[in-house]
């Protein structure tokens, strides 16, 4: 039981620093950029990489360092995560996500509780996190055998790297969607567009799984 709570308490830490990373590094990006949105992504970009990289080495140990209701799931259906567990994860990522939101806005001095105007909608959007998604859920299960540490590279590489060649800059996660959506700053999204991108990030992760039980069905039998 101890342990449990622990690691629900890990996500939450986790998640919140996850949040500050994206939406204070996109506050500060947009502030010293000058107007130029491709330098405020790339920096947004560059920071929220190194911010994953290092949570993950630190968190990993404790809960696993999900920071992901999608990936919460997949490892339910993939590796056999506790089912009574990932409830308590996924809140605890949503909860997390919201107060990290918070602390970006009060590290800056802007007003705490805000609803997000940017608009992010439309087909090609949502394909891009479908596309987003399922590729994150790849990477991680890809290099899940080789270690914290080339997973927490390959992640936050893939991240950065997302950021750049989706639509959408790559969410990937339905706690920092939901969360994004009560800062309208850089990172924001409107609060109406916040399903479209969860339920193609649902979409991805039931893309993935279908994929991954195809490739173990054609494995032979162990001996």
């Amino acid at each position: 039981m101890t342990h449990l709570r622990n690691a629900v308490f890990a996500e939450f830490i986790a998640t919140a620093f996850l949040l500050m990373a994206v939406v204070g590094s996109g506050i500060a990006a947009e502030r010293l950029s000058g107007g130029n949105m491709g330098l405020a992504l790339l920096a947004n970009a560059i920071a929220t990489g190194c911010a994953l990289f290092a949570l993950i080495l630190v968190f990993a140990p404790i809960s696993g360092a999900h920071m992901n209701p999608i990936v919460t799931l997949a490892a339910v259906f993939v590796n056999g995560f506790s089912r009574k567990a990932a409830p308590l994860y996924i809140a605890a990522q949503v909860i997390g996500a919201v107060v990290g939101v918070w602390i970006a806005h009060l590290m800056f001095e802007l007003p705490v509780l805000q609803l997000s105007q940017h608009v992010r909608t439309g087909g090609g959007q949502w394909l891009a996190e479908a596309v987003a998604t399922a590729g994150l859920l790849g990477v991680i299960s890809g290099c899940r055998t080789d270690g914290k540490v080339v997973t927490a590279g390959a992640v936050a590489a893939y991240i950065t790297g997302a950021y750049w060649f989706t639509a959408s800059t790559s969410f990937a996660n339905p706690a920092v969607t939901l969360a994004r959506s009560f800062s309208d700053t850089f990172a924001g999204i409107r609060f109406e567009d916040a399903p479209g991108f969860i339920a193609a990030q649902t979409i991805g992760l039931i893309a993935v799984l279908a994929l991954l039980r195809f490739l173990k069905r054609g494995q032979p039998a162990p001996p």
